[in-house]
């Protein structure tokens, strides 16, 4: 069974219609290995019990109605289990877009972020460095000395 219905940008259970219920349902039943596994069993069993002629007087042809009948569906039971899985698809595709364009924005503004701290950095190395050639002033007149060689 697939875990689709995990996924935050998918719909699911009760966000469903009766008729996309129904359509996942046919899709994990028929499209699993039980399933072929059991039909091909239930073939089997028709096989041995109509092999004399037991349920079926003329061999095999209500096999051939059911047959036919299921394969007359099949094609129209396959489209709405690919209309489903692309819709979940289309779902989880604008859910993705959602995130990439948050992610995107995120990554503009870290972007400028970094931008301004560079530059923020350049000025004080700029101007830690100029002072470092001077000697440090002691206390202007008038004010209080401040940490050792800072300038108020």
């Amino acid at each position: 069974m697939s875990l689709w219905h995990l996924h935050p940008g998918v719909r699911s259970g009760a966000k469903l219609t009766a008729g996309e219920r129904a359509a996942d349902l046919v899709r994990n039943g028929m499209g699993s290995w039980p399933f072929v596994l059991a039909f091909l069993a239930f073939m089997a069993v028709w096989a041995v019990l109509n092999g004399g002629h037991g349920i079926d007087p003329y061999p095999f042809i209500l096999l051939n109605l059911f047959l036919s009948m299921i394969a007359g569906l099949q094609g129209a039971i396959l489209l709405i289990s690919a209309k489903r899985a692309d819709s979940i698809s289309s779902e989880v595709a604008l859910h993705t877009l959602a995130n990439t364009t948050k992610l995107q924005e995120l990554i503009e503004a870290n972007t400028a972020l970094t931008e301004t701290v560079s530059a923020l950095a350049t000025q004080i190395h700029a101007h830690v460095c100029a002072d470092d050639s001077a000697p440090p002033p002691g206390p202007r007149a008038g004010e209080e000395a401040g940490v050792a060689g800072l300038r108020p």
